[in-house]
């Protein structure tokens, strides 16, 4: 049991999965401009807004919003990008892969991705932490 204490305590450094750097988050992406964020399982990527851009999801519940930046190796701010079909999100850099349901760790990475608030407003989602 002690090696798997080991493991995991190194697994995300500095103390749990909070690996991607704070950063202010305001951001407004319109739905006009990501017409598929009207639709259950649709998504819009940006390069703005978080570490390494944004990805904002259309849960059928509401929205969710990630940092595109991955929990791999951080400080690379390495952006992942969605894999055809919208549910998985891949780290070039790594391999790394992640649930769009809930920015889980998929292959490789142990954290997840850095989530942030999105709820809509008219014909925009606003993200924010």
């Amino acid at each position: 049991m002690f090696p798997a204490i080991l493991l995991l305590h190194g697994a995300c450094k500095k103390g749990g999965c909070n690996v991607v750097q704070d950063v202010p988050v305001m951001e407004q992406v319109s739905m006009v401009q990501y017409s598929q964020l009207y639709t259950p399982g649709g998504y819009a990527v940006t390069e703005r807004g978080g570490v390494a851009g944004l990805i904002v999801v259309n849960t059928g519940q509401g929205y969710i919003a990630y940092d595109r930046c991955s929990t791999v190796v951080p400080e690379k701010r390495c952006a992942v990008e969605v894999e055809d079909g919208g549910i998985v999100a891949k780290d070039p850099c790594s391999g790394a892969r992640y649930l769009l349901v809930n920015g889980s760790p998929a292959e490789i990475a142990e954290c997840p991705l850095k989530p942030y608030r999105a709820h809509r407003n008219g014909e925009t989602i606003i993200v924010s932490n």
